[in-house]
């Protein structure tokens, strides 16, 4: 979104080549890159710390800064190591982002990033008067979102937890003619980026969708974020729930359960409680996945189908998901989800070079010619093509342009990256023996105690029903004296009540007035009481 607004920004993420990072970060020392994009992963790199030596550095800027707190519900370790770049370049000021941090992570922020007693703090208020937070227990939660979406016109936004249920509720709202469409990791890149788009632009009402969908989304005019299946945090329910209203217009967040998902979230949490031999087992069968012996691998990267994986070695998909986040953590792998990564090329070969190449083989000259032509800037930094359009314009199959690229990367005059939209693994070290791998026991049973409040909380946020529901969130993240948002569901109720108990006293009163006097009849009753028949 930089580049398409001309700013000139760079990222370095899995699936780079190691001559690709070489590059962009040469780019940054010396070219005219003002913003690079880095996981916190990459920045113990070697070939990282080296170079950032040699930049001018204005700004570190740590975002999603919650993942520096053990206390935080998305912990990643490699965000504890930031502090470190200090070493390099001491006087470089450091700024840590956060929508959804209590107090307790916050000071775990400053701590980690070894914040100076005069730093400044900016903080906005957890509150969102125009949101309007809703639970509902329901054992036909279908008949729910169909009657929430009738009465909530615009935009809508529906979290679902499986691929499957985004697949099938979509039809379901297809099917009574609702406009929908479903969003998750296990489609193509292509295919996500066309939907995100239809969505953004409005030919589509209702994306159903998994956590996947929502970095990135620039969408104002979002009415309604309904939950279909339970969160495992209050953090990532109100940053789910905050996509909708952001201009300030009046929206509704709604969170549909019954004693069923109440049951999954607990199952989940329970898988999630990754023990050192389920790690071990993992990486074991991650290896033998790859055919990888031991001792090599360092510094590769495999496209990675989790469900075929599971399938071929008989394991839980979900344990094998928090194995790989354990295993990341620990720095043994790196792993990214599915994104389309276009295919890329750059030439290694001097000009004089592929001069002389060009001249001994004229069958290819042309073609070399027209990438010369195109691709601006291939002599120095890796350029996104598109080998569809190239052959067209060369009235060329498109397979004879791959062959005629891999041929000159075989003759090592340019180097080509195939496209991919795949989930990556890499092996940040070589594949080791399994007794050799190390993880913390008492840290693993820290961080699912963690995991159980988490649960806890959503547990308890949903089974209230006497205090403000914007009250309970904004206490969750330790802001205090705040009035009833008179808008959630429990407000409305108790606003209810109150009108009900103010309408009966009325006419008590009426019907006491007319009783002192005589003995009415029913009829004259009914004609002198005066009440609000709503």
């Amino acid at each position: 979104q930089l580049k398409q607004r001309d700013v000139s920004a760079e990222a370095i993420f899995s699936g780079m080549s190691y001559r690709e990072i070489d590059l962009v970060l040469d780019n940054c020392i010396y070219g005219h890159t003002k913003l690079l994009y880095v996981s916190p992963e990459r920045i113990k790199t070697d070939i990282f710390i080296e170079r950032f030596k040699k930049m001018r550095v204005n700004l570190i800027a740590v975002d999603e800064a919650h993942c520096i707190s053990q206390w935080g519900y998305d912990f990643r370790p490699p965000y504890t190591k930031i502090a470190e770049l200090k070493n390099y370049q001491p006087d470089v000021p450091i700024m840590a982002l956060t929508a959804s941090a209590t107090k307790r992570v916050r000071k775990d922020i400053i701590s980690k990033l070894e914040f100076l007693p005069n730093h400044k703090a900016f903080q906005k208020s957890f509150a969102r008067p125009n949101l309007s937070y809703n639970i509902r227990y329901e054992e036909s939660k279908y008949e729910r979102l169909l009657k929430v979406l009738d009465s909530v016109p615009g935009t809508a936004i529906v979290y679902a937890r499986s691929r499957k249920i985004t697949e099938d509720l979509a039809g379901f709202l297809i099917q009574n003619n609702i406009s929908a469409d479903f969003y998750h990791a296990g489609l193509s890149a292509v295919l996500r980026n066309t939907k995100q788009k239809n969505w953004i632009e409005g030919w589509c009402r209702v994306m159903v969708c998994t956590n996947a969908f929502g970095m990135g989304i620039d969408k104002s005019n979002v009415r309604l974020v309904v939950h279909f299946d339970l969160p495992d945090s209050l953090e990532a329910y109100y940053q789910e729930a905050g996509r909708a209203g952001r201009d300030g217009k009046r929206s509704f967040a709604l969170a549909i359960y019954n004693n069923n998902d109440v049951g999954k979230l607990k199952r989940q949490l329970s898988l999630s409680h990754i023990t050192p031999e389920i790690a071990k087992q993992t990486y074991q069968a991650i290896g033998n996945y790859y055919n990888l012996a031991e001792g090599s691998g360092k510094g590769r990267t495999y496209d990675f189908e989790l469900f075929d994986f599971c399938r071929t070695f008989k394991m839980n998909s979900l344990q094998v998901h928090n194995s790989l986040k354990l295993l990341s953590d620990e720095e043994y792998l790196s792993t990214n989800d599915a994104f389309f990564l276009p295919s890329r090329l750059h030439i290694k070969s001097k000009k004089e070079g592929l001069y002389k190449y060009q001249l001994a083989n004229p069958n290819i000259n042309e073609f070399i010619k027209y990438l010369l032509r195109t691709l601006e800037g291939v002599f120095d930094h890796y350029v996104p093509i598109d080998e569809i359009k190239i052959a067209r314009h060369l009235k060329l199959k498109e397979q004879k342009v791959v062959d005629d690229l891999q041929l000159l990367k075989k003759h090592k005059i340019l180097d080509y990256i195939p496209k991919s939209d795949k989930p990556r693994i890499t092996f940040i070290e070589e594949r080791l023996p399994i007794e050799n791998l190390i993880f913390n026991n008492d840290k693993l049973e820290f961080l699912f105690k963690v995991r159980s409040d988490n649960i806890e909380a959503v547990l308890t946020f949903i089974a209230e029903d006497n205090i403000c529901r914007n009250r309970l969130i904004l206490d969750y993240f330790d802001e205090q004296n705040y009035d009833n948002c008179n808008a959630c569901d429990i407000c409305r109720d108790r606003i209810k009540k109150t009108e009900n108990n103010k309408n009966f006293k009325s006419i008590k009163n009426d019907l006491l007035a007319i009783i002192s006097d005589k003995s009415p009849s029913l009829e004259h009753i009914l004609n002198e009481v005066k009440y609000d028949k709503k």
